[in-house]
């Protein structure tokens, strides 16, 4: 068998000002960060642990954090560092305020491929309460550079359920998403994460989030205007054109290894040990060891289940059980079959629509229902 082509995550910590809903580990990027250090850390702990992997990274990721607040010469040295010649996909989130047309042309000069654009909203007012740095003006612009860029894709981030958000804003903020003619969406319903400001204003009763049935509604919205308009559904929260889907993404959801480096980032080799790396930027630098596990066969099986469902392509049960010698329960799966939320075909198990709406509630049923694998049962 061929080795799995796997991919490089980068966590760049820094961003211009902590977003109120942010509960990822990011730093702020006052008193000079120390970039330079940061980008000869991440080489070092790629050559060190590559040795688990075959071949070159087929996908490079830099995520964050920002990672456009790296200035354009300690980018360049970290993308040229990571890529091979056969690397088909290289992706740099940014945010608009950090794109022009020299950012843009510094990226492709690099290698870079693929940009990921932190829009989030486009409505002024919604913009100020998620604490963003850039104006709607700054999106659009941003949006403009990398339409008339020769990259292969890029995409644009929206967020939904915001507090306060009516459908018309929602609907006023597609119209004006769409007439930036994205190839890609991602897609975010806010949710208030233990930590952030967000939390703490919701505890004083200073922010409430839109109610379960507001929140479905905006969502059946968003995919009815996203699909018409050519952006497909093919992951819970992805939309896109032909052509334009996430090549790194999807390694996540077809569990495919990656190698992950940069203060919180996570790791999964094709051995199957993963490994989290510290979630302190300047220990990280420094040279802290990231914690090991080896997961147990159990273990491997939840979390495939885990990524695999959020494809809408799904899983084939053939597969699981032969890597991981467990399938869920087949009374747990009838069940979830009878109520509409689950779609069995052949070897294939995939979310069904209404089982998109709950699909953690599907796949923690899933996972608490696996079972080892009967040698006298047929899985496919």
């Amino acid at each position: 068998m061929s080795p799995s082509p796997w991919g490089v995550y980068v966590h760049v910590p820094w961003c211009r000002i902590r977003c109120p809903y942010c509960a990822f580990h990011v730093d702020p990027d006052r008193d000079g960060p120390p970039f330079d250090a940061f980008v000869d850390r991440v080489l070092v702990e790629v050559a060190a642990r590559r040795a688990t992997f075959v071949g070159d990274p087929h996908t490079v990721y830099l995520g964050g954090g920002t990672p456009s607040r790296l200035p354009t010469g300690a980018l360049q040295r970290l993308v040229r560092g990571l890529v091979a010649p056969t690397t088909v996909e290289v992706t740099v989130e940014a945010n608009p305020e950090d794109v022009d047309a020299a950012w843009v042309d510094a990226a492709i000069a690099a290698g870079v491929t693929r940009v990921s654009l932190g829009i989030q909203t486009l409505d002024p007012g919604h913009a100020r309460r998620l604490g963003r740095a850039h104006t709607p003006a700054h999106g659009r612009r941003a949006a403009a550079v990398l339409r008339d860029a020769p990259l292969a894709s890029w995409s644009a981030d929206l967020m939904f359920a915001l507090a306060g958000q009516s459908p018309a804003d929602l609907d006023a903020d597609l119209d004006a998403l769409l007439a930036l003619d994205p190839p890609h969406v991602s897609l975010y319903g806010l949710t208030i994460e233990e930590g952030t400001g967000y939390a703490r204003a919701a505890e004083r009763g200073a922010l409430a989030p839109v109610d379960d049935d507001t929140w479905r509604l905006m969502l059946d919205a968003i995919v009815a205007r996203l699909e018409a308009a050519g952006l497909h559904r093919y992951e819970i929260s992805n939309f896109a054109r032909d052509g334009h889907r996430s090549i790194h993404n999807a390694g996540y959801w077809d569990d495919r290894p990656y190698l992950g480096v940069g203060p919180s980032a996570h790791g999964y080799a094709p051995d199957g040990r993963r490994w989290a790396d510290v979630s302190d930027t300047a220990a990280w630098i420094a040279g802290a060891a990231p914690v090991v596990e080896h997961p147990t066969a159990l273990e491997g099986a939840a979390d495939r289940l885990v990524s695999g469902l959020r494809s809408l392509a799904g899983l084939s049960v053939t597969a699981l059980a032969a890597r991981y010698g467990h399938v869920p329960d087949r009374a747990v799966v009838d069940r979830l079959v009878a109520h509409g939320l689950l779609a069995v075909d052949g070897a294939g198990m995939r979310l069904s629509p209404e089982g998109l709406y709950v699909a953690d509630a599907v796949t923690a049923a899933l996972v608490d229902g696996l079972v080892p694998v009967d040698p006298a049962a047929g899985h496919g």
